[in-house]
């Protein structure tokens, strides 16, 4: 099964439209996450078009229309493996004994809101993925998002992909 991560979007405010490269990953995709930070109904749109499976959360600059539409927490179960996804988790010192007492149970939490990719085990074996940003990189020196596999009820193959620096407004 494969997977693409991705968060904070922030679309138009930050690109004008998510990067091809992204997009060329949707339909290899059999599930999609999103951590939040939409910041527009489009680009959920757009997504729910295009992915076999979408699993979402709204983020921080989500207004009413998002956060009507999506979860602040989600859950899904994909081939014996329990995820989570959140749009925050506070700062990286403490994060994961912190994930791991929020979220008992799961074994990969994908999270957004830094901007910054991180991948990690918590005491326990939690998974905490953030894939970055496609269009804001903020502090980083390319904007990313992730793709994984689950083989045999085994996250596999995690990897971190990174994008052209400017791609049609991407910052």
């Amino acid at each position: 099964m494969r997977l693409l991560l991705m968060s904070d979007t922030h679309l138009p405010r930050r690109a004008k439209r998510l990067p091809d490269a992204l997009l060329d990953e949707l339909p290899r995709a059999d599930v999609v996450f999103h951590a939040g930070d939409w910041v527009d109904a489009a680009t959920l749109d757009l997504l729910e078009s295009r992915s076999r499976r979408l699993i979402g959360v709204y983020g921080n600059n989500d207004g009413p229309g998002l956060r009507a539409r999506l979860p602040e927490v989600a859950y899904a179960e994909l081939d014996g493996l329990r995820f989570g996804v959140v749009h925050e988790t506070g700062s990286a010192r403490g994060r994961e004994a912190r994930c791991a007492a929020r979220f008992p149970g799961l074994d990969v939490l994908v999270f957004g809101h830094s901007h910054i990719p991180w991948d990690s085990t918590a005491p326990g074996g939690l998974r905490l993925l953030n894939p970055g940003s496609p269009t804001d990189r903020r502090r980083r020196p390319y904007p990313t998002y992730l793709t994984a596999e689950i083989e045999g009820g085994t996250l596999a193959g995690v990897t971190l992909h990174r994008l052209p620096r400017r791609e049609d407004g991407v910052r």
